[in-house]
Parts: C-alpha cells; structure tokens; sequence
C-alpha cells in the first residue's frame, strides 16, 4: 500500500526533466533519486507492477516472498494429504516447489507477475522439478478451485474477507486452507503453528 501513496507524492516524470535539463554530478543524482523516490518507482513499474494493471485495486496484494520457517510451517499443517495443491499468489514459487517435494501433487502456483513467474520456474529447473510442476500467470480470483483439496495463501488482511467467499463456493468438501502471516476474519482454524509473523492457520472445509 506504501507504493503508490510514495508515487502520488512525487512525480518520476518531473525528476527525469529536472535530470535532462541540468548537469548533475554523481552525488546529487543519488540523492535526487532517493528524494524523488525514483528508484522505488522504478522497481515497482519494472518488477511489482507488471500484471497488477489486470486486477481491481481493492484486490491487489503486494509480493512479500515466505520465510523458510513459514514455509515449513505451511508444510507441517498439509503435510500427509493428498489431492491438488494450489499457491495463490505464489510469488516466486518457494511454497509449490516445497509441497511438491513433500509429495502434493499436482503443485500448481497462481502468480500475475511475468518476473516471479519466470523465476518460480527458474528455481523449478535448479530443483530438477521443472517438468512435474506448473506455475500459471493466471489471476486466481477468476480460477475454478473446485479440484483443490490443498490451498495455500500469504495474501493481506484487506483481501482475506473476499477470498473467504471465493473459497467456501469454490472448494470440495474436506479441502484444507492454510493461511500465512494473517489468519481468515470469520472462520475458525483447526489447527495453529508458529509464532509472530511465522504464524499460519489451518482451516477444514
């Protein structure tokens, strides 16, 4: 939410005339950049953004990739289940290559970000997984998860209420939800790990 409040307040493209019109030594560059906020600018247009101009705001989450603990964690609540396992949000796909390698499969991970994409892929080909697992530049809130019996979410609190809907229409009986770093508003978990921020909750449907 911070990125485009520091876009609203200063403006990149006044920053670039300020650069074209006046010779400026390496310092003050620096430093009209980081003033500016031209180099967070630039990273969310280049990195953040792509894919995102496809999504309502209200429904936009911004990448924070999972700690390894948090990953195990994640882990420990789906581990000895079967059925299909989906990531949404998958970022750079550490949570689907993860349960893949505990044994859920399919993995599939749901990421709007063309870069993430490419490099959940990239880690997939390190891991030697590249060709049993699938990450799909697919906005998940417009995925049927009606085959998941595993879901796996690091999403914020703002979409959470709405991803509660999606998920009772959507999934089979006996499907389990786990919910990272925030719990769902309304449901109850069934189960607990963790502490502070690598705190994730299990939810039975």
């Amino acid at each position: 939410a911070a990125c485009p409040a520091a876009m609203e307040q200063d403006d990149p493209a006044e920053a670039l005339t300020e650069l074209r019109e006046r010779r400026l030594g390496a310092l003050e560059l620096l430093q009209l950049a980081a003033g500016s906020g031209l180099v967070a600018y630039v990273t969310w247009a280049l990195l953040l953004q792509p894919g995102f101009r496809r999504v309502p705001l209200r429904l936009q989450v911004p990448y924070v990739g999972a700690s390894a603990r948090q990953v195990e964690h994640v882990l420990s609540l789906l581990r000895g289940r079967s059925g299909k396992m989906v990531d949404l949000g998958s970022g750079d796909g550490r949570v689907v290559l993860a349960a893949h390698k505990c044994g859920l499969r399919p993995a599939v991970g749901y990421e709007l970000n063309p870069w993430l994409v490419a490099l959940a892929r990239l880690h997939a080909w390190k891991a030697g997984c590249v060709a049993s697992l699938c990450y799909r530049r697919e906005d998940f809130w417009k995925v049927s998860l009606k085959d998941c019996h595993n879901v796996s979410v690091f999403l914020a609190p703002s979409v959470l209420p709405l991803l509660e809907d999606k998920l009772q229409a959507e999934l089979p009986l006996g499907a389990r939800v786990v919910s990272g770093r925030f719990p769902l508003p309304t449901w109850k978990p069934v189960a607990v790990v963790g502490e502070g921020v690598d705190r994730v909750w299990a939810y039975d449907i």
